[in-house]
Order: C-alpha cells, then structure tokens, then sequence
C-alpha cells in the first residue's frame, strides 16, 4: 500500500495568513509572521500600522485649502430626491414674502389676516361637512327603523301563515288544493 500522505485526495490548505508586527502586538506574535516565500501575491496585505490612515473624525478649520466640499447631484429615482420639498415657487413666494416684511412692518400683520381669513373659510367647510354628514346619517336611521319594522311585520306573518298551514295539514290530510 502508499502511504496515506502522498495519496491523501485533499492535503491540507496552506496557511496565507499574513500578520505584521506593529507597536501594540507583543513580541511573542513576531513568531508567527509567515515567510515572504510563502505570500500569495494575489493577496494584498494589511498594511503597516504607521502607514494607515486613522479612520476617525479630522478636524480641519473651515478656511483650510484642504477642505473640499461636493455637492452631490442625485438621480430622480434616489430617495433622497423622493422626500417632500418644497417647490420652487412656494420658495420663491416665501422669499417675497420675507422681502415685504422686511421692507413694510404691516405686512405681516396682514399675511396673519389673510391666514386667519383661510382657517375661518376651511373650518366653515368643515361645519358645512358635518351638517351634510348628520343629515345623511339622519336618513340612514330613518330608513334602518323602517327596514326593521317591515321585517318584523313579515316574521309575524310568516309565523301566522306558518301556524295556519300547520293546522290546515291536519284537517286536510286526504284533499289536495290546485
């Protein structure tokens, strides 16, 4: 027979670990650094711990020649773009708006007026609302009483009919009606 070892169908896979000392490791994990011979060049390797790049918060000043700001475009169909804003007219309304109170002190009194005009003639809807609410539910009960009663009226002539031909199958066994 072979030996097992040069037979065996899987041999063990070769361990590509790469570790590298950096100041916080202890010098008993030097042993383990794995021979350069044995590096898979198709794996890259962690690079050393003085040559990474911390990533925390940088705290740069604001008129520093290092800082780039980005604005970012999105495409419709990002939902960032789906959240509801404002249109373009109602900003440039709002701005207006702004301008003029700023320009006649009255103006903002007035736009409170106008609000509060909006809010009287909405809430008037609402009551018109209601009103026409409580009359339709005023027909539906209406309606629902007299549902009730002509139900109750056909089950007491169902019960009386039901008695009577009870009554008239007994008396009546040996003629039948055409």
């Amino acid at each position: 027979m072979l030996s097992q070892s040069s037979t065996a169908p899987f041999p063990p896979p070769p361990d590509r670990r790469v570790s590298y000392p950096d100041d916080m490791s202890s010098a008993s994990s030097s042993s383990s650094i794995s021979d350069p011979d044995n590096v898979d060049p198709t794996k890259l390797g962690r690079p050393r711990l003085g040559s990474r790049k911390s990533s925390g918060t940088i705290i740069i000043p604001r008129d520093s020649p290092q800082v780039e700001l980005k604005e970012e475009e999105y495409d419709d169909g990002d939902a960032r773009t789906m959240s509801p804003r404002r249109s373009s007219e109602e900003i440039e309304k709002m701005g207006q708006e702004a301008r003029q109170a700023l320009i006649d002190p009255w103006t903002p009194r007035l736009t409170f007026a106008r609000q509060a005009k909006q809010l009287q003639a909405s809430l008037l809807e609402i009551v018109d609302r209601v009103e026409i609410v409580k009359s339709e539910h005023e027909k539906l009960e209406g309606g629902n009483k007299f549902l009730q009663s002509y139900i109750g009226e056909l089950m007491q002539t169902s019960k009386i009919t039901s008695t009577g031909a009870a009554k008239a199958k007994g008396k009546g066994k040996g003629r039948t009606v055409k």
